[in-house]
């Protein structure tokens, strides 16, 4: 395979530096992504990223993870307009270690294959360099004129950023440039990848690498698109924020559903970049969707893709199952299945009441329950009624007879009943 044609169809190509398409096709290439460990969970802007390293191991070629220990002390100016807050080691460790265990669904890390992957933290090298060392052995090969000429610097400074740029982010450039040189140096790494933003960081590394060891050493840099929905909206936020992959943060239920929702148009570019289908796999997909948007043949495999790839297939079956439970004609015995995030997260956005569990010790029923203890209904009369009509759903199965006893057998995840109202309309209680 090869690398640039397969970023080419995939939408995934932005920029790179003459030369590279040609140093990879010649030879097995080392190449290095850097990753921020802010967190102990990657998100799904991350993904992008992470897909160009795994297409590029599955190409032949050797990718390196840079976890930035170091330069995640700093902080990166680019596309932001204010300084993040400075993490300790202890923090940085954790966080590592986490991003190793999600980066090792994409990439292989284990094998004795010559291209395995690599993960690398660039305060093992940073740590011990003093500022005096730095300054004189790597800052003297890089201008101020240079470094001020770059876009993301030139933003901050031109009014973007509140309170300027500080000389910690200014000297981001030059660090992240060091990383690429002691990459070189040390393991043979010849490329860095990222997204476009990063293209005046990574090609200070190039520089570095030129006017530090000669012009006949030869580094390259390749970009992808900043990923946007097709309203030109951020990728990979919603309401709630950040969709991560860390299932502590959300859920597969609530991850499967981000996919299974975006629009065709976002679709069609997505299951190209955050899935190792085929062009001819993507291509039938496309031809199925144009034949019958109504299924959604798109969102429903690029949703199953990602999911399986992050999380399981278990995760993914549990999720399509979850999505399915309101029109499911075994509803009652899927719901007693769910585990209680999954729970919460179909229901989201239902009215929730509180209930307190000694009403669940078979003196009260249902009648008493829902209008007088959870305000549900108004009256007990048009709770009968609607009874008799058959609208009243407890767990998804009919309840007629509103003067039974509610008991805490009744309860999901020994916490929760759900309550129906006609078709549409759902309650949670929730005891207290």
């Amino acid at each position: 395979m090869n690398f640039v044609e397969e970023l080419k169809w995939r939408g995934m190509l932005h920029s790179m530096i003459p030369g590279t398409e040609e140093a990879l096709a010649k030879e097995s290439v080392t190449g290095y992504l850097g990753i921020d460990p802010t967190a102990d969970s990657l998100h799904i802007g991350h993904l992008c990223g992470v897909m160009i390293l795994r297409h590029f191991q599955r190409c032949g070629h050797k990718p390196i993870a840079l976890v930035g220990g170091a330069t995640g002390m700093i902080g990166d100016p680019s596309g932001k307009s204010a300084e993040r807050n400075l993490l300790d080691e202890a923090t940085l460790r954790h966080n590592q270690e986490a991003i190793k265990k999600q980066l090792s669904k994409f990439l292989d890390f284990e094998s004795d294959a010559p291209n395995r992957a690599e993960l690398v933290n660039n305060y093992d090298w940073m740590k011990d360099f003093s500022f005096l060392d730095f300054a004189r052995t790597i800052g003297k090969h890089i201008t101020v004129n240079y470094m001020m000429a770059k876009d993301s610097v030139k933003k901050r400074l031109n009014g973007e950023a509140r309170d300027g740029l500080s000389f910690t982010e200014f000297t981001y450039q030059l660090l992240q440039g060091y990383d690429f040189l002691h990459l070189y140096e040390t393991k043979g790494c010849k490329l860095q990848v990222g997204g476009s933003d990063q293209w005046g960081n990574i090609t200070t590394g190039t520089e570095l690498i030129r006017r530090t060891l000669g012009n006949e050493n030869e580094a390259f840099a390749l970009t992808c698109p900043l990923i946007t929905k097709a309203d030109g909206t951020k990728f990979g936020k919603t309401e709630s924020g950040n969709v991560w992959l860390d299932r502590r943060y959300t859920s597969p239920y609530k991850f499967y559903q981000f996919w299974l929702n975006v629009s065709d148009e976002d679709a069609a570019r997505y299951i190209k970049i955050f899935t190792s289908l085929t062009q001819e796999e993507v291509a039938e997909l496309e031809a199925e969707q144009a034949k019958d948007p109504g299924l959604r043949p798109l969102q429903k495999r690029l949703a199953k893709e990602v999911t399986v790839m992050v999380h399981s297939l278990e995760d993914y079956e549990a999720a399509v199952e979850a999505s399915e439970i309101l029109f499911s004609n075994k509803a009652a015995d899927k719901l007693r299945t769910l585990d209680e995030q999954t729970l919460l997260d179909v229901f989201e956005g239902v009215e929730k009441h509180e209930i307190d569990r000694a009403d669940l010790n078979g003196e009260v029923n249902w009648a008493v329950l829902l209008t007088d203890k959870a305000k549900i209904f108004p009256s007990k009369g048009e709770l009968r009624k609607l009874a008799q009509q058959n609208g009243l759903s407890i767990n998804k199965e009919k309840v007629t007879d509103i003067n039974a006893a509610a008991t805490s057998a009744d309860l999901l995840n020994d916490k929760y009943i759900l309550v129906q109202k006609g078709k549409k309309n759902y309650y949670l209680l929730i005891v207290k």
